[in-house]
């Protein structure tokens, strides 16, 4: 008897398992299909090459999508190199001890604290006691931030993921430490580490909170020049569009979706490509 009643228990969970999938495919199909309805006729050259208008026919994503290409930029600069050499010191050279297990358990932390804590944290140490101002610098530090705990779990288990069997090889051959990790087990790992490093960078393109925290722009007509120029990215204008009453701008806003998406689906691809890239070159 018992048996039976775990068994239409699993057969249960699974059925509403299904039918909530089935419920957020349907869902997401149906925003998309909206949101793609009502965007598709104002995808033309104009709208790239456009700065944002009072006028929803005559407003356009140039300034945001400079000002995304310049904040993501600087974010890969910052979080990348320091994300994975973290990864690579507590994988590989730190210590077993209690330190050591208190930063890991901070690190994971970090990846689920909500965007708008890193939005304060940006807003006091690159605003204001930095001065860099409401900067294209300040929002790639801050959204460095951001991403650096997914970029450091996702190097780490790429490289706890390397058969120790590679490391002891290297070693037993002569090479050093450091020489066994840069040559045989980091390239053994990149997979791993290129799919972390460009999902980060997808979650990092999308947020709109921490920059609207550090004061970044919601209208501006003009490309940034430089690392301490305004900026404005593609969320925070589609969300500026969003909010205007007038009904043009709804369209103009499912455009400037469209187009993040396609950034994000692109982005996603070329991780994939790249994963397969490196997996082919390591069975080789």
């Amino acid at each position: 008897m018992g048996r039976l009643i775990r068994r239409l228990k699993s057969r249960l969970f699974l059925v509403v398992c299904l039918a909530a999938t089935a419920s957020g495919i349907l869902a997401l199909a149906l925003l998309l299909g909206t949101v793609a309805a009502d965007g598709i006729g104002r995808l033309n050259w104009d709208f790239f090459t456009s700065y944002p208008s009072r006028f929803a026919d005559q407003a356009g994503a140039k300034s945001a999508i400079y000002g995304t290409i310049w904040v993501m930029a600087f974010t890969a600069l910052f979080a990348v190199p320091v994300g994975i050499g973290a990864a690579i010191y507590l994988e590989e050279f730190a210590p077993r001890g209690w330190l050591t297990r208190i930063i890991e358990t901070n690190i994971n932390n970090l990846a689920g604290v909500p965007s708008i804590i890193y939005g304060l944290l940006g807003l006091t140490i690159f605003v204001r006691f930095l001065a860099l101002d409401r900067s294209v610098l300040a929002g790639g530090l801050t959204l460095a931030l951001l991403v650096l705990p997914i970029v450091i779990v996702a190097a780490r288990e790429g490289l706890r993921a390397v058969p120790s069997s590679i490391r002891e090889a290297a070693l037993g051959l002569g090479a050093t430490k450091w020489e066994a990790v840069w040559f045989q087990v980091l390239p053994a790992a990149m997979p791993s580490v290129i799919t972390g490093v460009i999902l980060a960078l997808s979650r990092a393109i999308g947020e709109t909170a921490p920059l609207i925290m550090i004061g970044a722009l919601t209208f501006i007509a003009f490309t940034p020049e430089g690392p301490f120029s305004p900026f404005t990215t593609l969320a925070i204008q589609i969300f500026n569009w969003i909010s205007r009453p007038q009904p043009g701008f709804a369209d103009t806003a499912a455009a400037g979706i469209i187009v993040l998406l396609a950034v994000l689906l692109s982005m996603n691809a070329v991780a994939v490509a790249l994963r397969n890239h490196f997996e082919t070159r390591r069975r080789w």
